[in-house]
């Protein structure tokens, strides 16, 4: 093990790049896995490549997974990659759970093989709570998974507490509520709406279809949350968290901040498309980041409306820097 060094697997995801930035911020050797695949996207961490190293690795192949762990000699893994996308993990259950929860295990057994003295931490989500058994939710909310992978999540989580216990590991999983960035994926609900707004203004888009307007959530900024993450290993104890800013929006609300910063009416683009909505819906997610604020120091600090605001500006000007539109209306000369 080797103090100062860290292992991100999901480096190229949103927050992957962003913790890959912030860890290099304090000085860290950082060290990323990436899957072998014939259209490798490095987008998110480009500005980052000759700053990082990448190992090729696979959650599918524990002895993929051995090899760049010997190597490295990290002193702390953060375990981000898996099949994050709530609505394929329907199209794809049993790819989900290879992926987000027997991976988890391939991963923490080839810990436990090469250095059980390494720090790790796992992603674990909100929506292990689904259908919720109190508002809000804290470390001690009972999960009612209402999706394959909320459900792979769980099991990440508990054999994350499993080996923590059985095997002695410094082993914790942050309870992360929904976070959002310009680096989202455009697959996410939150991205898909900043996306629509920016294009739409510059006539590049006609409407946005939608599912279940009125699901509530609890979304923060993932730029801060990378921070959480850190602070989990750094703690004398191995203890899980729940992060999350303590503030409830609607989709709806979403919709309307972002068509409000465009200085558009929403009711003139947005239409509901109940085949966008789950078969199990999750109704409201809202998180009691008490824990996280008393023992690690941590809190949100961007408001609901500013993260908003940040991704529709930064998606206008990547779409006019794309399309040669202005939101003025002038085209670029």
């Amino acid at each position: 093990m080797r103090d100062g060094v860290a292992l991100i697997t999901g480096v190229t995801g949103q927050d992957g790049s962003y913790l890959a930035e912030f860890l290099l911020e304090k000085g860290y050797e950082v060290h990323g896995l990436v899957r072998r695949s014939s259209t490798e996207t490095f987008e998110r961490i480009a500005h980052l490549r000759d700053r990082i190293r990448l190992h090729q690795a696979d959650l599918l192949d524990q002895s993929s997974l051995v090899a760049p762990l010997r190597e490295v000699r990290p002193a702390e893994v953060y375990n981000l990659a898996a099949q994050s996308f709530v609505p394929t993990s329907w199209v794809q259950p049993s790819l989900t759970g290879e992926f987000t929860a027997i991976g988890v295990t391939r991963l923490l057994d080839a810990v436990r093989l090469v250095d059980p003295e390494l720090r790790f931490y796992q992603a674990s989500s909100s929506e292990m709570y689904g259908k919720v058994r109190e508002v809000p939710q804290n470390e001690n909310t009972a999960f009612y998974p209402r999706s394959p992978y909320a459900v792979a999540k769980a099991y990440g989580h508990w054999i994350t507490v499993n080996y923590r216990e059985s095997y002695d590991i410094f082993a914790v999983s942050g309870i992360l509520f929904n976070h959002e960035s310009p680096r989202r994926g455009r697959e996410f609900v939150t991205r898909k709406i900043t996306e629509a707004a920016a294009r739409i203004k510059l006539s590049l888009q006609d409407e946005l279809q939608l599912g279940n307007m009125d699901a509530k959530r609890d979304w923060g900024y993932a730029l801060e949350y990378v921070d959480a993450m850190w602070r989990m290993l750094q703690q004398p104890e191995a203890s899980d968290y729940v992060i999350g800013t303590g503030i409830q929006h609607t989709v709806r609300d979403c919709v309307n901040h972002a068509f409000e910063y465009v200085g558009l009416d929403p009711d003139d683009f947005v239409r509901v498309a109940r085949d966008l909505i789950r078969p199990a819906e999750v109704d409201t997610l809202l998180a009691d980041p008490t824990k996280a604020r008393e023992q690690l120091g941590w809190s949100a600090q961007t408001s609901f409306r500013e993260l908003v605001e940040i991704m529709v500006e930064s998606d206008l000007a990547h779409w006019e820097r794309v399309s040669g539109r202005r939101r003025d209306g002038d085209a670029a000369r």
